[in-house]
């Protein structure tokens, strides 16, 4: 939809708009942010869901603002790679579901518990738009920065091969401690210090 330059205090991105229209009516906008040459080896990618209470508030809550950084930082140190932001808050249940969710996890619930006890899936989102985003680039293999079995599952379904999977584990804080063991626990992400 749009194409931009686009410095950042992590270096000089190209930043593509995207939206997609699916099928059930849904309609998704997602931002890539493009540093470098992409073709060759594999680079260096990160699909990251949007988190407003900790990309932008600086949350304790997660790890999320912590993992957009490292990953910024990882691809500018390389000098290519590509970073998906897109817009799942929540885990795709919305901001003022989220909230709801964070005021059952003050009552005890851990956050898959949470989102159940709104009427929802443990993770609602869907990866085909950052996987079509992908294939826009022309990339097909990719060293993919992520914990997230599901979103390697996604990608690979979608005939995106990861050919190496570089964790983003950030250390642990107290505040976040129950969510880090229920993403291990209950969602199977690959963490090593939960």
């Amino acid at each position: 939809m749009a194409e931009a330059d686009f410095p950042s205090e992590f270096g000089h991105f190209r930043i593509h708009g995207f939206e997609g229209h699916f099928d059930d009516g849904r309609l998704e906008e997602c931002l890539a942010l493009v540093m470098g040459d992409l073709n060759g080896h594999p680079p260096l990618v990160r699909i990251h869901s949007q988190c407003l209470t900790g990309d932008v508030l600086h949350s304790l809550r997660c790890d999320c603002r912590n993992q957009l950084t490292a990953a910024l930082e990882r691809i500018a140190e390389a000098g290519r790679g590509l970073l998906i932001y897109e817009h799942q808050e929540g885990r795709g249940i919305g901001l003022m579901n989220k909230l709801r969710a964070y005021a059952l996890q003050d009552q005890g619930a851990d956050t898959v518990e949470a989102n159940e006890a709104l009427g929802f899936e443990a993770d609602l989102r869907n990866f085909a738009m950052p996987a079509a985003i992908l294939r826009h680039f022309g990339l097909r293999r990719v060293r993919f920065m992520s914990n997230n079995p599901d979103k390697i599952a996604a990608l690979e379904l979608a005939g995106v091969e990861v050919t190496e999977r570089v964790p983003i584990e950030m250390p642990p804080l107290a505040s976040r401690e129950a969510y880090m063991r229920t993403k291990k626990t209950r969602l199977g992400h690959l963490l090593e210090n939960s």
